[in-house]
């Protein structure tokens, strides 16, 4: 029988990340976001905007309450694929990570491929100087070599560690939710339309599938939280850090991702938003009397810049993601080798890099002059977004409500609220109805994806089966099980992360809750 094989890393992870890091570590990718999903939505979602942000943003507070539970119990790199490891096993622990690795990869693609659309906001609307033909094709050329630019420029700084991405986040976060601010009061209070606002929800709201699609584009907006508990593993004191900076990110994105877009409502019609998918915050900012003049072209780099620390937070994600599902078994062993100087996944940084810059070239290839000088780049790359979210997400659900049977011992500073005790082994285990509620609201988000992505349902399940494919070529060469799970020892693992992170408190009551269930064959499985 095989053991778990130690990685060749030179040393561990280090916990740099404090309650502001992990708070900007999860706005830098979530926050962000609105800025690129405004305009998308806003195109097939059009009088419907706002009723598609809000469906999407009730199943985002259910993934939150969700994933704060499970980062603050087991705070380790890995995120949503971990737990569904320790939850669920090996194979579809790996099958949740390739869903996030097509979702982080994506995020690198698309949010560079937004903060540069923000850059070219200064060139005005007419960008056909810039197309040029490549056999069938056309290329925004200028777009693609920005865009490229900046994931080369990400590279570098994940190269050096996360203490200077968490800094650039930090400085960057600050001038946003500020810039947002900004724009939402002084546009509703200068220029915002109730009559505009009402006619368009009330005379123009979409087909249903096109407020599918629309609102299956609106999770772009929610899809994030998933960072903070990657950088759980170098979180100090996660117990209490997890929990207040999910919370208050959960808040601040639902609050700033409504207001825009009600205030896009009563601002513009839902066309002429639909047509900026490039810059659509900036859009709404130069249309705000008084300081449209000033706040279009100042909104425009705050959001480039933002976006860009969104893409940023991409590059971090899936080098701790297959950084921890190398050390797991789920992957060569040689991806979880950490810089001798930096201690950063460097191997994996460079990997999906290289695959967002790829992807991000073949999403310039454009069929038609027009859809080369529009949008066209990130609508295929949102095409494709949503799918590896959503199907993370189903998985993590379950694993949340396994785990509350299979491992009640586990101090969780946060649980999911609503919960009814269900008699089990002679206990009573606290079952989340919100779990029931978040896993039925994200696999209608899936639904929605495959029914309505035309790319994404393509392109996303091949994506899985592909790495599917390694995983079992992978597992069959290192002799481990094909479909089952290599033996670990969850309950020395719980205690390292619980040491590492120097929860003591939690440790003991760890200890203590072992000895009632029985000693520490209770957590064992393989």
């Amino acid at each position: 029988m095989a053991t778990e094989e130690k990685a060749p890393q030179v040393g561990r992870l280090r916990r740099d990340v404090s309650i502001w890091g992990s708070f900007m570590w999860g706005y830098a990718d979530v926050g962000a976001d609105i800025f690129t999903a405004l305009g998308l939505v806003a195109f097939a979602a059009q009088g419907g905007t706002p009723v598609a942000f809000l469906a999407a943003g009730l199943v985002y507070v259910l993934v939150g309450l969700c994933y704060t539970e499970l980062a603050s119990t087991y705070p380790a790199a890995g995120g949503g694929q971990y737990f569904t490891l320790r939850g669920l096993g090996d194979a579809w622990g790996f099958i949740a990570g390739a869903a996030l690795m097509l979702d982080y990869t994506i995020d690198i693609a698309l949010f560079a491929v937004s903060a540069a659309g923000y850059l070219n906001y200064f060139l005005g609307p007419d960008t056909a100087a810039f197309v040029a033909r490549l056999g069938p094709f056309y290329v925004n050329y200028l777009w693609l070599m920005e865009s490229i630019l900046l994931i080369l420029s990400l590279v570098f700084f994940n190269y050096l560690g996360i203490r200077v991405s968490s800094r650039i986040n930090e400085y960057l976060g600050v001038l946003a939710i500020a810039g947002q601010a900004v724009v939402v009061v002084v546009g509703f209070a200068l220029a915002w339309r109730y009559g505009l606002f009402h006619q368009q929800l009330a005379t123009q709201f979409p087909s249903p599938g096109k407020f599918m699609y629309g609102s299956s584009l609106a999770i772009i907006s929610f899809v994030g939280l998933e960072s903070i508990s990657q950088v759980a593993q170098e979180t100090r004191r996660p117990s209490t850090v997890i929990p207040r900076s999910a919370v208050a990110l959960v808040l601040n994105v639902l609050l700033f991702a409504l207001a825009f877009s009600v205030l896009g409502n009563g601002l513009v019609p839902w066309q002429a938003l639909g047509g900026h998918q490039g810059d659509p915050v900036a859009f709404l900012a130069r249309h705000i009397p008084l300081i449209g003049a000033a706040a279009g072209p100042a909104i425009a780099l705050l959001a480039a810049s933002i976006v860009y620390i969104s893409a940023n937070s991409g590059v971090m994600s899936v080098s701790r993601l297959s950084y921890s599902m190398s050390r797991q078994q789920l992957l060569p062993r040689s991806l979880s080798r950490l810089h001798p100087r930096f201690a950063t996944p460097y191997r994996t940084i460079l990997l999906f890099s290289g695959l967002a810059t790829v992807m991000t070239m073949a999403a310039f290839l454009s069929p038609s002059p027009h859809a080369a000088t529009s949008s066209g780049a990130m609508d295929i790359l949102a095409n494709m977004y949503a799918f590896g979210a959503s199907l993370g997400y189903l998985l993590v659900f379950i694993a949340l409500m396994v785990l509350r049977f299979r491992d009640p011992a586990a101090p969780r500073p946060f649980r999911m609220p609503w919960n009814i005790p269900v008699p089990f082994r002679g206990r009573r285990i606290p079952f989340p109805v919100l779990g029931i509620l978040g896993f039925l609201g994200v696999g209608m988000i899936l639904f929605e994806v495959i029914l309505t992505h035309a790319i994404g349902r393509v392109a996303g399940p091949a994506w899985i089966l592909l790495l599917l494919v390694f995983y079992l070529y992978y597992r069959r060469s290192r002799k481990l099980p094909l479909w089952g799970s290599a033996p670990r020892d969850w309950v020395a693992s719980q205690r390292q992360l619980l040491e590492d992170s120097e929860e003591y408190e939690l440790l003991e009551e760890y200890e203590e809750a072992l000895q009632v269930e029985g000693g520490a064959d209770h957590g064992h499985s393989g």
